[in-house]
């Protein structure tokens, strides 16, 4: 890989992490389309916490609260009902599926999970459930409302994107509008619980960086470092977007991705 390709490969991670239309899927599909050899899923999860970074910075006061709220919760009793005390563990706990499920599951998600026809699928079949709790979801309830049962089963919803096409955060978002929460209020968990998992993936898969023909270090640091400056624009766009807007956008997009991707596969121009 050179440096433009990791600088397109960066530019795609930052812009499709947040969004509702798969990081994975896209950063699948764009070599494939371009020609280029497919990066792996070892670079595809390391340039994550580029985009990782920039959630930090984002949202670094309401982490800090979270955390130090939490901690002080352990001994100071009259804490532990705040609500970020609470988000301490709904976090916590909210990760576990996940990745409980990506260490049984480490094999197929590396290989059989990065067939196109199956990503191809899944943005459309999750678009489509992305826009039915769009418009079923009563979307009333805000951070503030969250609770340990739903804490848990938006954790389980973040399992969905151990398939490429999923999307971590259109999962989640979805998850959590079904449950009856605002669009905005959905996109900001899904950012805060995104964290560990993302992370601890990426530093996992460090240890495969440029091993058995597999994306070079420094252009997997060109592509960190781009998809970083992308995340943190696409973070506060969306935030602003999906409090006044449907994420219709998001889902006629997805639509119209994999539609196309299937297309291309039946006709035999790209392989899967």
């Amino acid at each position: 890989m050179d440096s433009l390709q990791a600088i397109v490969l960066g530019i795609v991670q930052g812009l499709t992490e947040f969004l509702p239309i798969s990081s994975s899927a896209h950063l699948l599909i764009v070599p494939k389309l371009l020609g280029w050899s497919d990066p792996g899923a070892a670079f595809t999860a390391v340039i994550q916490l580029g985009t990782m970074l920039a959630v930090l910075i984002y949202f670094w006061r309401d982490i800090v609260r979270i955390f130090w709220t939490w901690l002080r919760s352990l001994w100071t009793p009259d804490l532990r009902g705040h609500l970020d005390a609470r988000m301490g563990w709904y976090i916590g706990l909210g990760t576990i599926p996940i990745g409980v499920a990506g260490l049984l599951f480490k094999d197929a998600i590396e290989g059989p999970a990065r067939n196109l026809w199956l990503n191809a699928s899944m943005l459309i079949v999750f678009g489509l459930l992305l826009l039915t709790a769009d418009q079923m979801g009563r979307k009333k309830k805000e951070v503030a409302d969250l609770g340990l049962r739903d804490g848990l089963i938006i954790g389980a919803w973040q399992m969905l994107p151990l398939v490429p096409g999923a999307s971590r955060s259109g999962s989640t978002m979805t998850g959590a509008m079904f449950l009856g929460y605002t669009r905005e209020a959905a996109a900001r968990y899904s950012f805060l619980l995104s964290i560990p998992a993302v992370v601890l993936s990426g530093l996992f898969e460090l240890r495969h960086m440029g091993d058995g023909g597999g994306v070079a270090p420094v252009p997997t640091a060109i592509a960190t470092i781009v998809s970083f400056v992308v995340g943190y624009a696409s973070i506060a766009w969306l935030l602003r977007y999906v409090a006044k807007h449907s994420t219709i956008v998001f889902v006629v997009y997805r639509v119209f991705a994999g539609t196309f991707l299937l297309t291309l596969l039946s006709l035999g121009v790209i392989s899967s």
